[in-house]
């Protein structure tokens, strides 16, 4: 299935509306995404019957979104919100008030049951566990659960359309899957699974294939990590000879680097892929993804 180019939020282009028309000639479903990886499945599923409006603009951090009137009258216009609780606090609130009752929430389906470690003296310390870390879409097992639950969403609000849905859906599912075997096998004969990372975002991506994460900051990456943090993340390179440390796109690589000279570590691109931005490495989640795992390879001495 060809990707329907996705709307993003502060482009008046963007805007979502029930007066659309798929090719079929029927109105399309207006449906509105929290940031990224969702707007890339409602599109995928609905393809030219819904019409997707991703309230994170490209190359913004949905981890700090703050909503326009043009996107609060959005969610209210809205045939569906597929959002992901906690994720955004902004668009929680927009849902609260503006979308309730016609709003997804996928946090369920994603399992979302790994908590943020930090690390002290060059060790995991998981007594002070916390938060849990929202990044399931790194995990392309727990995207297909989501992928299922806004299929059947979007079947229940469109049924005339609700076989095309489940086609689409089935075929993206096997594209997953297809992934996740990829992952498995290019991460299998790493020859360092301790993984350095700008944030906390991949979690999920670890324990899928068995690789240890640890970050430099926390489950956003705004968080500025304290002195005694970079010293425990150093001592941890040091310690475990790691190669490679990680950064992303839409954030500065600073800290990455600091880390990096201190060691003599080099530094690779590991995208979390909350939104797509002009240095992403791929044109979508699925180019992303394969970029990560080229990387990965490289970076973990994979032969």
């Amino acid at each position: 299935m060809t990707l329907v180019p996705l709307a993003c939020g502060g482009d008046d282009s963007s805007a979502v509306s029930g007066g659309g028309s798929s090719g079929t000639g029927r109105a399309q479903l207006a449906v509105v995404a929290s940031f990224y990886p969702l707007a890339f499945v409602v599109q995928r599923i609905g393809g030219d019957l819904v019409s997707v409006d991703n309230l994170t603009p490209q190359g913004a951090e949905p981890h700090e979104l703050e909503l326009t009137a043009s996107d609060t009258a959005n969610l209210t216009d809205a045939d569906l919100i597929v959002y992901l609780a906690g994720f955004a606090p902004a668009v929680d609130d927009g849902v609260d008030v503006e979308g309730k009752d016609h709003a997804l929430d996928v946090s369920g389906a994603a399992r979302l049951d790994l908590q943020y470690t930090p690390i002290e003296d060059g060790t995991q310390r998981a007594a002070d566990a916390g938060a849990r870390d929202p990044h399931f879409w790194l995990d392309p097992t727990r995207l297909i659960d989501v992928v299922e639950v806004v299929t059947e969403r979007l079947a229940t609000q469109d049924p005339t359309d609700a076989e095309t849905f489940r086609t689409n859906a089935a075929a993206l599912v096997t594209e997953l899957q297809t992934l996740d075997q990829e992952y498995a096998t290019g991460l299998a004969t790493c020859t360092n699974r301790d993984i350095v990372t700008s944030h906390n975002a991949f979690g999920y991506l670890a324990e899928r294939y068995g690789l240890t994460q640890i970050g430099i900051t926390g489950l956003t990456p705004e968080d500025e990590p304290t002195p005694a943090d970079l010293a425990a993340v150093t001592k941890f390179v040091e310690d475990n000879h790691v190669t490679t440390i990680y950064y992303e796109t839409l954030v500065s690589p600073a800290i990455a680097e600091t880390v990096a000279s201190e060691t003599g570590a080099k530094t690779e691109v590991l995208d979390p892929i909350e939104g797509l931005s002009g240095s992403s490495q791929g044109a979508d989640y699925f180019g992303i993804m394969r970029a990560n795992l080229s990387n990965l390879r490289t970076g973990q001495d994979c032969s």
